[in-house]
């Protein structure tokens, strides 16, 4: 959008040639930015749900190690 406001204050005049250009690049640049940003959030969802099941087995083990020595002292 720069490059094509640059352009209509070089040109003095708004021309849809002179706007094409700069629109095509930001549309470019934001379609990549999504692509991209798509497949971070996909990694991060599946990392985060290892995490989560990471933390729900400790979690199973604590309280079956505590219901052992409750258990043991009885």
């Amino acid at each position: 959008m720069v490059e094509a406001f640059d352009a209509i204050e070089a040109a003095g005049d708004i021309q849809p040639s002179l706007v094409a250009g700069g629109i095509k690049v930001a549309l470019l640049t934001t379609l990549f930015g999504l692509i991209v940003a798509i497949i971070l959030q996909l990694f991060y969802n599946y990392i985060i749900s290892m995490v989560d099941d990471i933390v729900n087995k400790m979690e199973d083990s604590s309280i079956s190690l505590m219901d052992m020595l409750v258990k043991y002292k009885k």
